[in-house]
């Protein structure tokens, strides 16, 4: 299990796939669970912070690239890209990672870059169609 420690006065400093938007996470706990709090502008998205074990074992049983495939929760996350598995009923929590209803997907758009973060994937930086892999 990856050790999460990033606390709101010290977050991680990230920039989305393409690198067109910047944004943070840190880690806290909410009703109990461990939840990583992402903020980009004024909107503030909760993921489980299970994700990104999850994730990871995951990529690795897939063992080759993944697209992220990022989607709004009003919309169809396309299937096999990470999005999907993000809020798929049979991902190991049943559903969704996401926490806040109406802003629970996204999920291949900011989790992709704090795994790179931590050293877990290869994600690629193309202006569009980016792809993750887990090292």
């Amino acid at each position: 299990m990856v050790h999460l420690d990033r606390a709101k006065d010290n977050p991680w400093q990230l920039k989305t796939a393409p690198g067109t938007a910047e944004y943070t996470m840190h880690v806290e706990d909410r009703d109990g669970k461990t939840v990583l709090v992402c903020t980009v502008g004024k909107t503030v998205l909760y993921y489980d912070a299970r994700c990104i074990d999850d994730l990871h074992v995951m990529l690795k049983d897939v063992g080759d690239w993944v697209d992220l495939g990022g989607a709004d929760e009003q919309k169809e996350a396309k299937a096999g890209t990470v999005e999907a598995w993000g809020r798929d009923p049979g991902n190991p929590v049943g559903g969704w990672y996401g926490l806040k209803k109406g802003l629970r997907g996204r999920f291949g758009v900011y989790v992709p870059p704090l795994m790179e973060a931590l050293g877990l994937a290869e994600l690629e930086h193309n202006a569009k169609n980016n792809r993750m892999r887990a090292l």
